[in-house]
């Protein structure tokens, strides 16, 4: 069964940034029930890219990645929620928006592999490591030091 507390990383690219889907993205999270623990702008580092790719470094496409990543902002965020990990990437479509299906994120709003618009983590231990890679523990809230009770 999964945690209710389990946490994602999902990260809007720099073409979803300049397309405006950040509100449609974060609209599609909290429908489904999840929390947003964490959310940051920034212009990511190469370093940051590099290590956040590190599995893809011997891979062909790996400088034009590490080119598009750092063309321009990218918006970092935390989910929290039971079955986040999983959910979360079904409600991200597969990595070819060919290959995506209307409805999900990438079945909505892109058509290139090569910009596909977000990432999300593909498991726990990935959404562990990406998560501590781009955020710092204190730049995440729990919910449960809250002053009042949450629904979850």
């Amino acid at each position: 069964m999964a945690d209710l507390k389990e946490r994602t990383f999902i990260a809007i690219k720099p073409d979803g940034v300049q397309r405006g889907i950040i509100g449609e993205v974060i609209k599609r999270f909290e429908a489904k029930g999840f929390k947003l623990v964490g959310m940051k702008m920034l212009s990511a580092s190469q370093d940051l890219l590099q290590q956040h790719y590190i599995d893809l470094k011997a891979r062909p496409f790996f400088p034009t990645l590490i080119a598009y990543m750092s063309s321009g902002p990218v918006v970092a965020m935390v989910w929290e929620g039971k079955g986040v990990v999983k959910t979360g990437r079904v409600m991200l479509g597969e990595t070819n928006p060919a290959d995506s299906k209307p409805g999900t994120i990438r079945g909505d709003f892109c058509i290139d592999v090569g910009k596909n618009i977000i990432h999300g983590s593909d498991s726990v231990e990935s959404a562990n490591k990406e998560i501590a890679l781009w955020f710092k523990p204190d730049e995440l809230v729990c919910y449960t030091s809250c002053a009042y009770d949450w629904l979850y």
